[in-house]
């Protein structure tokens, strides 16, 4: 039996009162203890950032890496343990900006593993420098004269034929966890794009600018399955914003795909030492 005392941390959260941060905090454990998934079956990887922090605040296995190299880690441990949940969390800096590379990749080969993002389209960490997904226009430090055009991540992971994609809000916290589950029940490579308000350095995109343009693609009897709605659900930005399921397939995942990782994970073969000196020796 899992309850919600199982993912509680005794870590200090060090986010600024009123962040969107904490919203997904709440949607993560309360998906985690739904699914009745134990801490020590879970690996949380992170990059660098204020949104990377929050496993820390939770329980589980964490490995905690640099800007914009969750996915790598998270890959590797994916495919050596195909036993263990894999959840990475990056903020939008690191995943469309630093890390977008891996997450291309990634999401082609459909490793077997949910990645949340926590876009509050700009570097809270490093204190209110434009990110890729800043709106046009947005002044900062960085961008005096306003932001160029921001990176669509949604568009990215479609034309990437991204097997599940979604997008939450961290004001939604019901809404937000019931996407978690079913990014981490799906097969495959689950992204999904978290709009989570900075109350310190984003005073533009707020709960309320949010509020008044986020509908849930649910309630309006959408399909997704259906690539072509979901390319134009990708380009929905600015008096509405669509949240919820965006795209979802069935594909073979990537350990399905490689003979040595077909029968059973790395973890379960046995290891003789033999065949590592002999290939180190093709070397010598």
């Amino acid at each position: 039996m899992v309850v919600p005392k199982d993912y509680e941390s005794d870590v200090e959260i060090a986010w600024c009162p009123g962040c969107g941060n904490f919203g997904i905090l709440q949607a993560v454990k309360k998906a985690l203890v739904e699914m009745k998934l134990e801490p020590h079956r879970l690996l949380f990887v992170s990059g660098i950032g204020q949104g990377p922090k929050l496993p820390h605040y939770t329980r589980g296995n964490v490995f905690n890496g640099l800007h914009g190299r969750t996915i790598p880690a998270a890959t590797g441990a994916r495919l050596a343990n195909h036993e263990l949940t894999v959840i990475g969390i990056d903020g939008d800096g690191g995943a469309y900006g630093e890390g977008l590379n891996h997450l291309l990749a990634a999401m082609r080969r459909n490793i077997n593993m949910t990645y949340l993002v926590h876009n509050n389209q700009v570097y809270g960490l490093t204190k209110g420098q434009a990110s890729p997904t800043s709106d046009a226009g947005f002044i900062t430090k960085t961008t005096p004269l306003g932001a160029i055009l921001p990176v669509n991540p949604l568009a990215l992971a479609l034309a990437s034929d991204v097997s599940f994609l979604a997008r939450g809000f961290s004001g939604d916290v019901e809404h937000l966890a019931s996407l978690i589950k079913a990014g981490v029940k799906h097969r495959g490579f689950a992204l999904i794009d978290i709009l989570q308000p900075c109350v310190s350095f984003n005073r533009q995109n707020t709960f309320k600018w949010y509020r008044d343009r986020v509908y849930r693609v649910e309630d309006e009897g959408y399909d997704p399955t259906d690539k072509a709605a979901a390319t134009a659900k990708a380009q929905e930005w600015g008096d509405r914003i669509p949240t919820g399921i965006i795209y979802r397939q069935e594909r073979p995942v990537y350990e399905e795909q490689i003979p040595a990782l077909k029968k059973k994970p790395l973890v379960r073969q046995p290891i003789n030492p033999s065949q590592f000196e002999a290939l180190l020796d093709e070397f010598a």
